[in-house]
């Protein structure tokens, strides 16, 4: 078996050679930066429904009724799983200021035509009893109140897609924040997307530590569309701060005034968006501010936050077909990309990204751009390449020849070694020399053999008795003339079949089983 392990040695070795002559396919995950995260960027726009009844009775009772749509605020999220999970920050989707003051003041300046600013502020009038009547008509609710108010809060999602969803889809709150900067979670109502679900954004495990670590921030500054795609700026990341006061950023070169540039983002419309880190194009946190400040919530608070509404983060199919495609993008290999990038847009129609990158890796497919046309003209007879398919047939053919050796080595030593004929056999005449001896099955039996486990033996052959001491070879001592009479002892007899010398007292050969006795 040690011959058979070392062919097994030598075909394993000429696999691994076959093997490395064939290009390498995988390459390295790109770090894609924010092509991961921007597809599920989301713009995020809460109101508040108000159905307010003035009850007017300086004269006849009057029921005046008026439908009011608050803002209540704007921002950006991020889909963290295929059934549309989304964090933002509370603030984006609650606001402090009571929209019911907002009402009261509208409908008074509209029904009795005096100047009240509209705002969420409380007011008074000088004239006494109008006075009285808006101070009663603003909350809370009491049994003298003039007014009825009845709020339903809206919140409007507009995916980043194409062609733009004007009309969004609907929104509702799983968990808010104790504080205007906590993180907040929200899930889609009655919104169908198939099967694949949403495309979603990686999130990290941690927040880099290093002073200067480099990150972009992404969002939109109003609801998307194919002249407002989503804004994407680069920034970097101080040491130091956690928890909800955020942590803040800093130019290591201190060319930018960061926190000035993201601040008037935030103002913008980037409130609640991602933070995404530059190696692996995850998400380390939200951004949050405004004016010339601006922080960054870190993801340790976003995971307490899902963990807290019980909403899993998690990658869909369209995020596997996605990576994969921009893997082949980022590593140049367009020709494959296009492909790759038209079974994401199977998946999901409106991926902007994927549409973007499909059409530029049409546009550099085959061209000296592409690294697949290079592999391809390398591996075909040119004037400068080496074509790769000798190599293989060379391989293959060893191959073929390994296998053989093996299986016929195998064979042979099934089959063992032959036994070389006794000196007695070879001073018989031709005519009783036995064949020469032929494979036999170890658990053949005839009827004149002994049956012998685990040995292999020659078939007998048969041997006519013309005298009566023919079957068996007697051998004489040194010294005895062969007509002298001598007893037993004197004499060493031999097996005609195979030549194996027997004992005085054997009836049968020991080795192949043919009788003594005539």
């Amino acid at each position: 078996m040690r011959r058979f392990g070392s062919a097994l040695a030598v075909f394993g070795g000429l696999l691994l050679a076959v093997a490395g002559v064939a290009p390498a396919l995988a390459h390295e995950h790109p770090s894609g930066i924010t092509d991961l995260v921007t597809p599920a960027v989301v713009r995020i726009e809460a109101t508040a429904r108000i159905d307010i009844t003035l009850l007017d009775h300086l004269g006849e009772l009057i029921h005046v009724e008026r439908s009011y749509e608050v803002p209540i605020g704007s921002g950006t999220g991020t889909v963290i799983n295929p059934d549309g999970g989304m964090v933002t920050l509370t603030q984006v989707i609650k606001s402090d200021r009571d929209v019911r003051i907002y009402a009261a003041n509208k409908i008074f300046a509209e029904h009795h035509k005096v100047k009240i600013p509209v705002d969420f502020e409380r007011h008074k009038l000088k004239d006494d009893r109008l006075n009285h009547h808006l101070q009663e008509c603003y909350p809370p609710k009491r049994p003298t109140a003039t007014c009825i108010v009845d709020v339903t809060p809206e919140i409007k999602v507009f995916p980043n897609i194409s062609p733009a969803d004007k009309e969004g889809f609907r929104a509702e709150i799983v968990r808010l924040g104790d504080k205007p900067d906590s993180p907040a979670v929200l899930r889609p109502v009655g919104r169908a997307d198939g099967s694949a679900g949403l495309p979603t954004a990686p999130l990290a495990a941690e927040v880099p530590a290093k002073d200067g670590s480099p990150v972009a921030v992404a969002g939109f500054t109003g609801r998307p569309a194919a002249n407002l795609p989503e804004t994407v700026d680069i920034a970097h990341l101080r040491a130091g701060g956690a928890g909800e006061g955020g942590r803040q950023f800093k130019d290591p070169e201190k060319k930018v005034n960061e926190p000035e540039k993201l601040g008037a983002l935030v103002d913008r419309g980037l409130l609640g968006g991602p933070v995404i880190e530059d190696k692996k194009g995850e998400v380390v946190g939200l951004l949050l501010g405004g004016g010339k400040d601006a922080r960054m919530i870190g993801i340790r608070e976003v995971a307490k936050a899902l963990a807290e509404a019980d909403v899993a983060p998690a990658r869909g199919t369209i995020d596997a077909a996605f990576e994969q495609a921009l893997t082949r993008f980022h590593t140049h290999y367009y020709g494959d990309a296009v492909p790759a990038f038209q079974r994401v847009l199977d998946l999901y129609p409106g991926h902007t990204v994927a549409a973007a990158h499909l059409k530029t890796s049409q546009a550099k497919r085959g061209t000296a751009e592409d690294k697949g046309a290079k592999t391809a003209a390398a591996s075909t007879d040119t004037p400068g390449g080496v074509p790769l398919w000798p190599f293989l047939v060379a391989g293959g053919l060893l191959v073929l020849v390994v296998l053989a050796a093996a299986v016929l080595l195998w064979r042979r030593r099934l089959s063992g070694p032959e036994p070389e004929p006794g000196p007695v056999a070879e001073t018989l005449p031709p005519t009783l020399r036995p064949p020469p001896m032929q494979a036999r099955s170890v658990f053949e039996e005839q009827a004149d053999s002994t049956i012998v486990v685990g040995r292999s033996f020659p078939a007998l052959p048969k041997v006519s008795s013309t005298s009566p001491g023919q079957p068996v070879l007697v051998a004489r001592g040194p010294g005895t003339k062969p007509d002298s009479t001598v007893g037993e002892a004197a004499m060493q007899k031999y097996c005609t079949g195979c030549g194996m010398r027997l004992g005085p007292a054997h009836s049968f050969c020991g080795y192949c089983g043919q009788p003594t006795k005539t």
